[in-house]
C-alpha cells in the first residue's frame, strides 16, 4: 500500500501529472466488460512470457506507472513426492512428524491441499514487479533476483506463493525506493514461511528448517539491495517502509512471528509485529543479522483486559506513514483486537490505549526500549494506540469483527481501510456468506473533529462481486475432492490498496483483492486487481450509490498478485 510523510512537492507533481488521465483511464476500460476480460487474459499472458530478469535490461520505473507484485509458482510435480514427510526437518524438532506423508504431488493447483496434513505448508516463488498504467496495462517486468535467474553475491528473494499477507509494495517516505518482503531462500523450498529464523529457534516449531526473513529496496533503475533479519522466526514479515526523510535512514516493517508452543522464547517476541531495522550496506552473503530490534508493540492490557499469549496481540500486516506517523493493522488471529493503531512516540497519546497522534509527533528512529528481566511474563512495552473510533474490543470477546488490511490516507480528514472479509470456506454456503458481507471492500472514514474520532461513512462494494465465482483459464472444474468444494474462487474483500487524489476533488483508489474457494489454501487463489473512484469531499453512502469497482487485471494460472504502489522517482539507489 502507499505510504506518505507527504512526500516532495516534486514527487507529488510527477505522479499528479502522470496520473491525471485517470478518469479516462477507468472510463475506457470500463466501457466493455468483454474487451476488458480480454486484455485482462492476454497481459497475464503476456506478463508470464516477457519477464525481464536483470535491471540492466530493465530500463527504469516511470513515475506515470503504477507497480504491481506478482508471483509465480514453478508448477513441477517434483516440487513435492508424494509420501514425502512433511514438514522438512521435522524430526529434529520437539514436535516431531506426522504419522502420513505428502498426499498430493507438486502440481498446481492440487498441491496446495497439503496444507491439510501440514498447517505450515507453503512452498517459496518467484518474484515479478510490474509495472502497468493506471487502467491496468502492462508496461515491463522487473524479476526479484532469486535462485533461478542467476543471482550473485548481491542477494535474491522470494515469496511463499500461497502466503496472502505478502509481498505489499510502499514508497519510501521521500519517494525514492520501493519496499517489500520475502525470504532468502531458493524458489521452491517447502515451508520457509513457517520455518525459524537462524538467529531466533524455537524448538517447538515443527519446521526444522531456517531462513532469514528481508527487506528488499529496489530504486527507479531497478537497482536491489537486501537487508536480512532475524524477525519474523516461524511466521512472515508482510510490509516495510524506508525511513529517509529529514536525515533518518530505518526501515520499519509489519509482521508476524511465531509457529510453536506457548510461551514463545525470548527471540520470537522480539522479532514480532512491528520492528525497527537498520539498512543493511553489504550484500547477503556478507550480512550477520542480529537480535531482533521492536519498533512498537500493543496489549490489550491497555485496554483493561486480561493478558493474551505474548506477542500474539503483535500479529500487524497493514503499514503506512502519514503525517510522521506510523499506523498498522490487525486483521487476523484469535488473540489481541483487529482494527487500526498507530505508533505513539510522544508517550501521551493514549492513557487508556485508545487515542489520536499528537499533531507534533515525530517518526521513530530508534527501536523499542525493552526489559528482558519482564519480556517473558508481561511481553514488550507499549507504545501503541488503537485510533480513536475504529474497533477497541478484544477478539475473544468480540460478537463481530473487522478484518482490515491495507490503509491509505487521501488526506488528514479521510482514510481508506480494506477489509479483506472473513475468509469464511468451511462449507457449502462459502458463496452466498461472502456475498452477505456488509464490512468487506473499502471502507471510507472521516474524521470528526468536534468529536475527536474516526467515524465510518460508507463501504465500497459494487462491482467487487463478493461471493460471484469467476473462471480461471486451465482451473480445474467442479469441486476439490480433498475440500468437497468448488475450485472456482470469489471475492471476499480487499487487501493491499493505494490511492490518488486529483485536483478535481476525486480520488481513485486500486486494490488487490481476497478470494474464497474450495483450494486447500485460499491465499494461492489466482486474484484480481480492481479500482475505484469517490469523491473525498462526500460522506454519505448515497452519494457513492453510484460508484463501482471495476477489474483491472486477473492473476493468471499458477499466479497471484499481492501488493499495489505508485512507482518510485528520483536518484538511484547505491549499488553493493
Amino acid at each position: 500500500m502507499q505510504s506518505y510523510l507527504r512526500p516532495p512537492l516534486s514527487v507529488r507533481a510527477a505522479h499528479a501529472a502522470a496520473l491525471s488521465f485517470c478518469a479516462v483511464a477507468l472510463a475506457l476500460a470500463g466501457s466493455s466488460a468483454q474487451a476488458q476480460t480480454q486484455a485482462q487474459t492476454q497481459s497475464a499472458a503476456s506478463a508470464s512470457a516477457n519477464v525481464v530478469a536483470s535491471s540492466a535490461a530493465f530500463g527504469s520505473f516511470d513515475p506515470t506507472l503504477l507497480v504491481v507484485s506478482r508471483s509465480v509458482y514453478d508448477n513441477l510435480s517434483s516440487n513435492v513426492q508424494v509420501g514425502e514427510i512433511l514438514p522438512p526437518g521435522c524430526a529434529s524438532t520437539q514436535a516431531g512428524c506426522p504419522a502420513s506423508g505428502a498426499a498430493f504431488d507438486g502440481a498446481y493447483p492440487f498441491v496446495w491441499n497439503n496444507v491439510i496434513g501440514d498447517p505450515s505448508f507453503g512452498v517459496t516463488s518467484r518474484i515479478f514487479l510490474d509495472q502497468i498504467t493506471p487502467a491496468g496495462g502492462l508496461v515491463r517486468t522487473l524479476e526479484v533476483p532469486n535462485s533461478l535467474n542467476g543471482a550473485g553475491q548481491k542477494g535474491q528473494l522470494v515469496t511463499s506463493f500461497s502466503s496472502k499477507s505478502e509481498l505489499a509494495l510502499n514508497l519510501s517516505t521521500d519517494g525514492r525506493f520501493l519496499t517489500f518482503m520475502g525470504y532468502v531462500a531458493p524458489v521452491n523450498t517447502i515451508d520457509a514461511s513457517n520455518s525459524n529464523t537462524p538467529g531466533a529457534i524455537d524448538a517447538t516449531d515443527p519446521v526444522g528448517e531456517q531462513f532469514f526473513r528481508a527487506v528488499a529496496r529496489v530504486d527507479r533503475e531497478g537497482h536491489f539491495t537486501f537487508t536480512e533479519t532475524n524477525a519474523y522466526s516461524g511466521n512472515n514479515g508482510r510490509s516495510a517502509i524506508l525511513n529517509d526523510s529529514n536525515g533518518a535512514h530505518v526501515i520499519y516493517t509489519a509482521g508476524n512471528a511465531g509457529n510453536g508452543s506457548n510461551p514463545q522464547p525470548t527471540g520470537v517476541v522480539l522479532g514480532a509485529g512491528a520492528q525497527l531495522i537498520d539498512p543493511a550496506n553489504q550484500p547477503e552473503t556478507k550480512q550477520n543479522p542480529g537480535t531482533p530490534t521492536p519498533l512498537a508493540s500493543f496489549s490489550i492490557t491497555q485496554l483493561g483486559a486480561a493478558a493474551d499469549k505474548v506477542g500474539k496481540d503483535d500479529n500487524f500486516r497493514g503499514l503506512t506513514v502519514f503525517n510522521n506517523v506510523v499506523y498498522l493493522t490487525k486483521g487476523s488471529g484469535s488473540n489481541g483486537v483487529n482494527t487500526v493503531y498507530f505508533v505513539d512516540t510522544t508517550g501521551k497519546a493514549c492513557p487508556s490505549g485508545i487515542g489520536l497522534p499528537s499533531p507534533h509527533a515525530t517518526l521513530p528512529t530508534r527501536p523499542l526500549n525493552v526489559d528482558p528481566a519482564t519480556l517473558q511474563s508481561t511481553g514488550l512495552p507499549g507504545n501503541m494506540c488503537v485510533l480513536a473510533g475504529f474497533p477497541a474490543t478484544p477478539n475473544k470477546m468480540a460478537t463481530t469483527q473487522a478484518f482490515p488490511f491495507g490503509i491509505w490516507f487521501a488526506d488528514a480528514n479521510t482514510l481508506y481501510v480494506a477489509d479483506e472479509g472473513d475468509g469464511f470456506a468451511s462449507d457449502a454456503t462459502l458463496y452466498t456468506h461472502a456475498a452477505a458481507q456488509t464490512a468487506a471492500g473499502l471502507q471510507k472514514w472521516v474524521f470528526d473533529a468536534r468529536a475527536k474520532t474516526w467515524k465510518l461513512a460508507y463501504t465500497l462494494q459494487n462491482g467487487l462481486n463478493l461471493g460471484i465465482a469467476y473462471t480461471v483459464p486451465g482451473y480445474p472444474n467442479g469441486n476439490n475432492a480433498a475440500t468437497g468444494l468448488p475450485w472456482s474462487p470469489a471475492t471476499d474483500g480487499l487487501r493491499n490498496i493505494t490511492g490518488h487524489v486529483a485536483n478535481d476533488g476525486t480520488v481513485t483508489i486500486w486494490g488487490i483483492t481476497s478470494t474464497v474457494s474450495g483450494n486447500g489454501d485460499t491465499g494461492a487463489d489466482p486474484n484480481r486487481l480492481v479500482a475505484i473512484r469517490d469523491i473525498v469531499g462526500n460522506t454519505s453512502a448515497r452519494g457513492a450509490g453510484q460508484e463501482r469497482f471495476i477489474t483491472l487485471r486477473n492473476a493468471g494460472f499458477g499466479e497471484v498478485l499481492r501488493g499495489v504502489s505508485l512507482a518510485p522517482t528520483g536518484n538511484a539507489a547505491p549499488q553493493f
